[in-house]
């Protein structure tokens, strides 16, 4: 069975006007998909919209608390590390810079599988700033991060056949 989401009482689902999941079977390692995930230099090469990943207060990689900066579904973002279990799970807390009363948290739970990883990434958002793009465009999360799995599993999957 699948691990489940450490929610903050406040961004359950229950709670959230959005919230949807995303899933895919990546023929990579737990390894390599938590590395992407976990190194912001390489976000932009998964993330779609990506351009950068300010790491706060020092840090050179994601860790449980590290607070960063970056633009995410076209914001600007500032957002912190909520839950962090080395190669199983990642979450983050946050809200765009413009709307600091929207909020947002994104889970990732990585499962090792025969054929490399189970990949699972929920997120649920609320507040004005979220409803509004939403309404704009009802499934654009949804399908952004639909996207996103496919870019990471793709460059997952190129990383190891080329052995970086």
């Amino acid at each position: 069975m699948y691990e489940t989401i450490k929610w903050p009482e406040e961004m359950r689902p229950s709670r959230s006007p959005i919230h949807f999941t995303n899933e895919l079977e990546v023929a990579a390692s737990v390894e390599t998909i938590w590395s992407l995930l976990t190194d912001p230099d390489a976000w932009p090469s998964f993330y779609p919209g990506v351009q950068h990943v300010h790491l706060l207060d020092g840090h050179e990689r994601f860790g449980a608390g590290t607070r960063f900066e970056t633009n995410l579904a076209g914001q600007d973002v500032y957002a912190s590390v909520q839950e962090f279990e080395p190669m199983t799970r990642i979450a983050w807390g946050g809200y765009p810079k413009a709307a600091e009363h929207s909020k947002a948290y994104h889970a990732w739970i990585i499962t090792p599988t025969a054929n490399g990883c189970h990949l699972w990434t929920e997120e649920t958002m609320r507040g004005p700033h979220w409803i509004e793009l939403a309404r704009q465009a009802p499934d654009i999360f949804w399908l952004t991060h639909e996207k996103l799995l496919r870019d990471i599993a793709e460059v997952a999957v190129a990383r190891e056949k080329s052995g970086a």
